[in-house]
């Protein structure tokens, strides 16, 4: 078994981590070109903007980053959460539970839907 504290297992930690920079420096890089021949190539025509250099990009996409994306991870787990999380709560429902949610389902969700019938009294 590996440890990380002996001398193989701490020096194969250095070079996973040291991949995981470059490969993180190298995207960030690329993903930063990308912005830079979308905006060069695309708003000046369009809006009469300024053209960017890769700096500016690189900003631009960290901004964007930071102000929609975070810094979190988005792997494919992530993305099919709500999926999961509502399988638990169908398997927790009651039958009569189960046939509300089915009810509401089909009467729409929120006020756009089509509002459920009503019995006349």
């Amino acid at each position: 078994m590996h440890n990380l504290h002996d001398a193989r297992g701490g020096a194969r930690h250095v070079a996973i981590m040291t991949k995981f920079a470059v490969f993180a420096v190298v995207g960030f890089a690329v993903g930063s070109l990308i912005v830079m021949w979308l905006w060069n190539g695309i708003l000046p025509s369009l809006f009469n903007f300024r053209t960017i250099t890769f700096f500016q990009a690189a900003g631009l996409l960290l901004l964007s980053r930071i102000l929609f994306g975070g810094f979190r991870g988005h792997g494919a787990g992530r993305r099919f959460g709500w999926r999961r999380q509502m399988m638990k709560r169908w398997a927790r429902m009651t039958p009569e539970e189960r046939e509300k949610f089915r009810q509401g389902m089909r009467a729409g969700c929120g006020p756009f839907g089509t509002p459920p019938a009503e019995p006349n009294a």
